[in-house]
């Protein structure tokens, strides 16, 4: 693992949003060069995958901590508003 990966692992799922945010802006934008828009979108993709992996992180910790008539039972987590009848 190179030592840009490593820094990536570091970030805060909110730092990486916030950088991948800025990646995609400079990358709309258009006016960066062939090149760098190609390591802007290798960068972004990590950006994405790191996420990905945070939030699939906290998913599992939210399902095991989820409590039912029997004890703490792991159901799947649904955001709030994705109920029937919301």
């Amino acid at each position: 693992m190179g030592k840009a990966e490593t820094a990536d692992n570091k970030l805060s799922f909110e730092e990486a949003m916030e950088q991948l945010e800025t990646i995609v802006a400079q990358l709309e934008n258009g006016d960066v060069p062939l090149e760098t828009a190609i390591e802007l979108f290798q960068q972004g993709m990590k950006l994405s995958q790191l996420c990905g992996s945070k939030l699939e992180q906290v998913e599992r910790k939210i399902e095991v901590l989820i409590e039912s008539d029997q004890g703490l039972q792991k159901k799947p987590f649904a955001p709030a508003g994705d109920e029937k009848g919301e």
